[in-house]
């Protein structure tokens, strides 16, 4: 019997392999990247102390009307612009980028690039 290879689970797996090497701190907290078909979730989160910080997604109210008739990688560039003012807000300005497994691509790359373009570094 052939089994069919859930692309889900191995992302998972990649995930926490990486994970096992970096973390976030109060300094250096951790830009966490998580998508579903239709959305895209960041969060950054201190892990020394088990927290999030801040969040944004493609569903906050203050995105939603910016991202109207844009494509999904668009709409992932907005939601890094509004993480990264957010972040400015709270004084966080380097971050440690955690893709969760995804591939440094499409609507993971275009978050990353509008976080940077909004002020974060990493």
């Amino acid at each position: 019997m052939i089994n069919k290879v859930n692309k889900n689970d191995s992302r998972k797996v990649r995930a926490i392999r990486v994970r096992k090497k970096i973390s976030g701190s109060s300094e250096r907290p951790r830009l966490s990247v998580f998508k579903s078909l239709n959305q895209i979730y960041c969060q950054i989160i201190d892990d020394s102390n088990s927290t999030t910080l801040l969040s944004a997604s493609t569903l906050d109210k203050d995105v939603v009307s910016k991202i109207a008739g844009k494509t999904k990688t668009e709409s992932a560039f907005i939601v890094g612009q509004a993480l990264a003012k957010k972040a400015a807000k709270k004084g966080i300005t380097n971050v440690v980028f955690d893709r969760a497994g995804y591939i440094y691509t499409g609507r993971v790359k275009s978050l990353a690039e509008g976080a940077r373009n909004g002020g974060l570094q990493f």
